[in-house]
C-alpha cells in the first residue's frame, strides 16, 4: 500500500462574526497527530493543526490554557 501524500502548506481561515477573516498559513511538519495524520503549524509555532488527507482539522493547543476557534476552512497551497 503506496504512503499518503499530504500537501505542504495550508491556509487556515477562521471565520468571526462582524470582522474580516482571519488566515494563517501552515506547513507540514515532520510530527504526526492522534488521527494518525500530519501536524502542520505557523512560522511562530503557535498555531498548531491535524489535518487528515480529507480536510478535516484537529486543532491543537501549543502551550496552557489556549483555546483555538475551529477553522471553517483549511485550502491547500500550491506552488
Amino acid at each position: 500500500m503506496a504512503a499518503m501524500e499530504f500537501p505542504e502548506h495550508y491556509e487556515l481561515v477562521f471565520q468571526a462574526p462582524a470582522v474580516a477573516d482571519d488566515v494563517v498559513v501552515v506547513h507540514r511538519t515532520d510530527r504526526t497527530g492522534a488521527g494518525g495524520c500530519p501536524v502542520y503549524q505557523d512560522a511562530t509555532g503557535i498555531v498548531r493543526a491535524e489535518i487528515s488527507e480529507r480536510g478535516e482539522v484537529r486543532m491543537l493547543a501549543s502551550g496552557a490554557h489556549q483555546v483555538h476557534p475551529l477553522p471553517v476552512v483549511a485550502r491547500v497551497l500550491t506552488g
